[in-house]
């Protein structure tokens, strides 16, 4: 149903607050009203079945399923609507009938002039009624403001030294950044620390990349996962904008980097975060940029509104202009597995990525198919990926932002998908009576396609009781170092036919009785121009613009955590 009004309020917006009388449950609160409570004027019917009522929404009434639709015109300013239970026909105040045999009711408010007409079949159970409430009674209590998202954010290095603070509502004493470094200690490694560290008054969510914790601190129930994205998104940021993300990047354009989180974040809210966005608002530091700031100055804030922000297509900017037209897409597989003793794969999965670089003059419409689209079933896309059609057809049909971005991520998880590209021969063993040991251990490609496998890293933390290790390498540079036990190997490229291998003598310490397991060995290579879930373009096609673009696929496969147990 739809409701029509007779007053000259009718193009101002109007605040719901729907709720059931008889469970009193709150079925939905849209733009809440602050100040005073609100009274009863009159009763209005809302709907006379289970299909429609007042707001967008799905809620219960009388413990029964409603859909609930918006009405056509909308209430007096300051008005807000309570979903309450259909009373007695004559308990509706001040009802006529509108003309002969129209069948509506007219319902006059407290403010003269003021009305709507609704259906004056009140229907039975099904039905519902809406009551109009205005300022200044006692029916309901002033909203509460909206608490921020992230009140601050701390960054701190891998020594735990806090090197940036940024507030965006009252200051936070940096003694709750406490709760974070003793769940630090606690943790073996810098990846383990949780991502959220309750403490009395604040939540601290956190995430590690580039040797840098960035710590965030809220003080409401905030969905986690959220202010992790918005975390990633910051530290995505600061790489596009400075090529690297450390420690000694962010101190040397300190000022940008408040400039730029001041923008991302807007009284603790998610305002502006593409980058597209962000670099119409600050331009980048250039060392041009920079010597001319210098001398007049000026800052790198820009002068105008960015005109994508705007638009309905806010990630992209207008009036993109380029000499050469390009578009490269990058695979990127990453994959998690742990291998048993015998070779035995326990678990295995793939972390995806595709980021493009896009260089296109105009407003170009671009759509990108896979060979085997049915491998990416757990799949996170850019805001630009046009979802329905993904759904029906299986193809990503976008409007690109300008530059760099992450199009899509996914994840492959189902074991018998998951192809080890490459095993581990090993043999370690200490003996109960002498202080040697034997280490042996050699590395070689499985299922590759014929890629080479390439910038192998094979790592080891060895037992306490290990004093020093003797070894020789058939191919890279290996080191042992005795006070964290950590034997590091540098492979580089593998040989198929002569793979390389480790091999040498364990010494323990005198009186150390034999370790009681095996250490493990982890592995870190790439594999270039292959995804090892076998995911392939098939093609990308433009169209809304007349030029031929330049277009490039490349794939490359890495280890993420790859653990072999011996």
């Amino acid at each position: 149903m739809e409701f029509e009004m007779l007053s000259s309020w009718i193009l101002f917006p109007v605040a719901f607050l729907l709720r059931s009388e008889q469970t009193g449950e709150i079925i939905t609160e849209n733009i809440p009203l602050a100040g005073p409570s609100l009274q009863e004027v009159g009763y209005f019917v809302c709907f006379t079945d289970h299909t429609t009522a007042l707001a967008q929404n799905k809620g219960t009434l009388n413990s029964e399923p409603v859909r609930l639709s918006r009405p056509r015109a909308p209430v007096a300013p300051g008005w807000t609507a309570v979903l309450t239970s259909p009373p007695e026909e004559r308990s509706v105040p001040n009802p006529r009938r509108e003309g002969s045999g129209g069948g509506l009711w007219r319902c006059q408010s407290a403010r003269q002039g003021a009305g709507l007409l609704a259906p004056r079949r009140w229907g039975s159970a099904a039905g519902a009624w809406l009551r109009v409430l205005t300022r200044g009674g006692s029916e309901a209590p002033a909203a509460r403001p909206p608490q921020p998202l992230i009140h601050s954010l701390f960054l701190i290095n891998a020594a735990g030294d806090i090197f940036l603070e940024k507030h965006w509502k009252s200051v936070v004493s940096r003694s709750v950044c406490d709760y974070f470094f003793e769940a630090q200690e606690r943790a073996s490694e810098a990846e383990n620390v949780p991502p959220v560290i309750p403490t009395p008054h604040h939540y601290l969510l956190s995430v590690y990349r580039h040797k840098i914790f960035f710590v965030a601190v809220i003080q409401s129930e905030v969905p986690p996962l959220f202010v992790i994205e918005f975390l990633h998104r910051v530290v995505d940021t600061f790489q596009d904008y400075f090529g690297v993300c450390s420690e000694v990047m962010i101190k040397d354009n300190v000022v940008v980097v408040y400039e730029v989180l001041e923008e991302m974040l807007d009284n603790g809210f998610p305002l502006a975060t593409e980058s597209n966005i962000l670099k119409e608002l600050i331009k980048p530091p250039t060392i041009l940029r920079t010597v001319v700031n210098t001398i007049t100055g000026s800052t790198n804030v820009g002068d105008q509104l960015p005109t994508g922000q705007l638009s309905v297509v806010p990630w992209r900017r207008t009036g993109v202009k380029y000499t050469n037209n390009e578009a490269y897409f990058d695979v990127i597989e990453e994959i998690d597995a742990i291998i048993d003793k015998s070779g035995s794969t326990i678990t295995a999965e793939i972390q995806g990525v595709i980021d493009a670089c896009v260089k296109l003059t105009g407003m170009p419409d671009l759509t990108l198919s896979f060979m085997n689209p049915r491998l990416l079933d757990d799949v996170s896309f850019h805001p630009c990926v046009r979802f329905k059609r993904w759904e029906s057809e299986r193809i990503l049909s976008f409007i690109p932002p300008d530059g760099n971005f992450r199009l899509l991520s996914y994840h492959v998880s189902v074991q018998n998908l998951v192809a080890i590209p490459v095993y581990v021969k090993h043999n370690i063993s200490f003996r109960d009576s002498s202080s040697l040991g034997r280490f042996e251990i050699t590395v070689g490609p499985k299922q590759t396609m014929g890629k080479t496998v390439e910038g192998v890293m094979v790592t080891s933390q060895m037992p306490k009781g290990v004093l020093n290790m003797t070894l020789t390498p058939s191919q890279g540079t290996h080191i042992f170092d005795p006070v964290t036990k950590l034997l590091s190997w540098d492979v580089g490229k593998i040989n198929p036919q002569k793979l390389p291998s480790l091999k040498g003598s364990v010494s323990l310490q005198a009186g150390t009785s034999k370790p009681d397991e095996n250490p493990t060995i982890n592995l870190q290579f790439k594999i270039q121009q292959l995804a090892i879930s076998g995911l392939k373009v098939n093609r990308l096609d433009m169209y809304g613009e007349k030029y031929k673009p330049f277009k490039g696929i490349k794939y490359m496969t890495k280890a993420g955590k790859f653990q072999v147990r011996t």
